[in-house]
């Protein structure tokens, strides 16, 4: 997918998968569309500073929508709320076990070892790089040196 910049950007890529283009769809997008991985809270609380209103519900089912015409990626993070990015190159993911942090990641997923899933026909690999984010190791080693001083 083309990368999406700008509010003319926005709107052609709405467009082009037949959604029709609603202030609140071009917002939520648009949040999106200016990077990273959020969850709905910080996508809904950054829409509405702009919009003025929006619920939390109005931004499920627009994500819903976006992910259905694959605008939008969803990501589950474990014991965490789903994160949520525009869709584009295939790519793999990091995430901090400790804050939630994700990263995109360039790198190819691995094929299944031949012979290991008898009779599958797998669609897709994904492959999560879990450990601490560059803040929370550090935060970590600090935490570490504490105590070994006490």
């Amino acid at each position: 997918m083309e990368e999406l910049t700008g509010r003319e950007a926005v709107i052609q890529r709405l467009r082009d998968v037949g959604l029709r283009v609603t202030g609140p769809r071009l917002e939520v997008l648009s949040v999106l569309a200016a990077g990273g991985h959020l969850d709905v809270e910080a996508i809904t609380s950054t829409a509405r500073e702009r919009l003025g209103t929006l619920t939390s519900q109005a931004v499920y089912e627009m994500l819903r929508h976006f992910q259905e015409t694959g605008l939008v990626a969803k990501f589950d993070r474990p014991g965490l709320p789903a994160v949520f990015e525009i869709s584009g190159p295939r790519h793999q993911h990091a995430l901090c076990v400790r804050c939630g942090r994700v990263e995109n990641v360039t790198a190819p997923a691995p094929a299944p070892p031949r012979g290991s899933l008898p009779g599958w026909r797998t669609a897709e690999t994904e492959l999560v790089f879990k450990g601490l984010c560059p803040e929370c190791a550090e935060e970590a080693e600090e935490a570490e040196e504490t105590e070994e001083t006490a």
